[in-house]
């Protein structure tokens, strides 16, 4: 059962606790209407453009898997809040440049946007020097959008198989940001059929205003953030 498609921005009277009770009940719905195990489904606060001030309310509230769109942000405020709080975990889902690849592998846990050759050989070349490999999952451009970063649907095949067997890496999942005006149930269904074809267990997709469609079709992340911080300036 396909929950509802359209999420309001967080209240600004709200509480950071309250908000986050909410999106985890809403979660809970979701996964139980889709015949799913709610723990099978990860929440991933995207605190992008916050600063520790905002963030922190929610960590006291019980969060602990956040995600961020740009290297230098995450630099400027995660060392400081992952060394008060053991146990956090951060996601990267935005675009990573191989310049950012030595700094980015240092903060995060978790890589949502591995998309091309190249930066699967970077990560290689780190792995070899003894860099801790993050978690990986492959963005895919559902849209085949030329503006967007992720492989495109036809390559998905062929660059999981290189990754494995030529690069040596993990993948975990794929993940995928449907176009702003398609409907995103399309694009879920894809990436989950995608993902069985390849043997991939792990799905990241679904965002505040979709996150329950997402789960519907099989999401194990889904990344929340103006739900959860309220709508960015």
């Amino acid at each position: 059962m396909v929950g509802p498609s359209l999420q309001q921005s967080a209240e600004p009277g709200e509480t950071p606790a309250g908000r986050l009770a909410a999106i985890k009940a809403r979660i809970v719905k979701a996964a139980r209407d889709a015949g799913r195990s709610p723990d099978e489904v990860t929440l991933v606060a995207v605190s992008k453009t916050f600063g520790a001030a905002e963030i922190e309310p929610l960590i006291a509230a019980g969060q602990r898997v956040f995600g961020e769109n740009r290297v230098q942000e995450a630099a400027a405020k995660w060392p400081a809040l992952k060394a008060a709080t053991p146990g956090l975990e951060l996601h990267l889902i935005g675009p990573l440049q191989t310049n950012k690849l030595k700094e980015a592998l240092a903060l995060f846990d978790v890589f949502h946007t591995l998309d091309r050759d190249r930066l699967a050989e970077a990560l290689v070349k780190e792995r070899e020097r003894g860099a801790a490999m993050p978690r990986l999952f492959i963005q895919v451009n559902t849209g085949e959008e030329p503006q967007k970063a992720g492989i495109l649907p036809l390559e998905v095949d062929g660059f999981v198989s290189r990754c494995r067997d030529v690069y040596g890496l993990a993948i975990e999942g794929l993940m995928c940001i449907p176009p702003v005006d398609e409907e995103p149930a399309l694009h879920f269904a894809l990436l989950d059929k995608m993902a069985r074809r390849n043997g991939l267990a792990k799905l990241s997709m679904g965002m505040s205003a979709d996150f329950e469609t997402a789960i519907a079709f099989g999401a194990t992340h889904v990344r929340v953030g103006s739900a959860l911080f309220g709508s960015r300036g």
